[in-house]
């Protein structure tokens, strides 16, 4: 740096001198034109900017670091495609992976097939093997239940309206006053309390059904009835002999590791008693097994009564949460929905929708 200095105040004072005298009749260029050299000058390196430069280089090579992490882990994600068949017999084909959950497929199908958002609409498996169908909650994660199938599956996806979906929430007086013959009669304050009562605490409530169902024997087309009751951890039964009190209970099923399904055609398939059937298995069993309790009732209405009331059991808080999620969703997209079939009603060209109306 001195250096550089001492340089550029030489060529500066040579310059002077020559300006001032110049030799026989020939005039010295003007200095302005005599460019003297460029003083250049270095940032000094403290310590601590040593120090900043240092610290500086391990946090780009761990930000590299994490975007590679980052990048690995997202190729690790379970990806699906699916094709989800519609009530008119069209399809859609739809990829997911495993972080999606039910609700966020409804909602990519309601834009693409721009189907009134009710609540009503859920996403459910087939399975012809075993004559059984689910709806899926959700919250439940797809990809997880889809894997199950085994890859030569015949198993089927519909998006269906399901007016039996939430029925807890918009008739909770069927479920918690089933005993009662006037439970169908209730204004909708009376209705918010009962969910209040059995949905707003810190657990959930359970209804206390219980009642006579057939209950199919292990490898026989025979059925015996039974007397069942539900509670919180699972389905319990009266053994023969035995009263019906808590002490002499035996449990039949617990929900932490299976679903219910509903079945098609099982008066015929196994001479059940009436075709108001239901089963408990494990998700991953896709073919008959003596792993599979399957029970029928007396009606479709008593069918209705257990199916959604082992939900409920199951589930608890999550399906409140469902439940109010939809509301939300489909009070949200009603006016826009409203709005386009209202333009479509005006417009001679207007094609209606090919989804039923919920």
């Amino acid at each position: 740096m001195a250096d550089l200095e001492s340089k550029s105040t030489d060529q500066q004072s040579s310059t002077h001198n020559d300006t001032r005298n110049p030799t026989g009749n020939e005039t010295s260029p003007p200095a302005v034109y005599q460019e003297s050299e460029p003083v250049v000058t270095f940032p000094m390196i403290t310590t601590q900017s040593s120090r900043a430069v240092k610290m500086n280089e391990p946090q780009t090579k761990a930000d590299k670091i994490k975007v590679a992490l980052e990048k690995l882990k997202e190729a690790k994600v379970r990806k699906l495609i699916i094709k989800v068949l519609m009530s008119d017999n069209s399809s859609k084909t739809l990829m997911v992976d495993e972080r999606q959950t039910v609700r966020d497929v409804l909602d990519t199908l309601f834009e693409k097939t721009h189907c009134e958002n009710s609540i009503e609409w859920s996403l459910c498996e087939t399975n012809p093997d075993l004559q059984t169908e689910r709806a899926f909650e959700d919250h439940e994660c797809l990809v997880e239940p889809l894997s199950a199938w085994s890859r030569l599956s015949e198993n089927k996806l519909y998006f269906l309206s399901t007016p039996q979906k939430y029925m807890m929430f918009t008739e909770p007086q069927i479920f918690y006053m089933w005993k009662k013959k006037s439970s169908g009669d209730m204004n909708s304050q009376a209705k918010e309390l009962l969910i209040k009562e059995h949905f707003g605490g810190s657990t959930t409530i359970v209804p206390n059904l219980e009642g006579v169902l057939y209950l199919k024997e292990d490898g026989k087309k025979v059925w015996k009835p039974r007397y069942f009751m539900l509670r919180a951890s699972g389905i319990y039964y009266v053994p023969k002999g035995k009263t019906k009190s808590s002490t002499d209970l035996a449990c039949f099923v617990r929900f932490e590791k299976v679903n219910v399904y509903t079945t098609s055609s099982y008066k015929q398939k196994y001479r059940a008693p009436t075709d108001f059937c239901f089963l408990l298995k494990h998700p991953c069993i896709q073919k008959e097994s003596p792993y599979i309790k399957i029970l029928c009732c007396e009606d479709k209405h008593t069918l209705l009564l257990w199916v959604n009331s082992i939900r409920i059991a199951k589930y608890g808080a999550a399906l409140y949460k469902n439940y109010q999620a939809a509301v939300t969703r489909a009070s949200i997209l009603q006016i826009p929905y409203s709005a386009a079939n209202k333009e479509k009603s005006n417009s001679v060209t207007s094609l209606e929708s090919p989804y039923p109306s919920s």
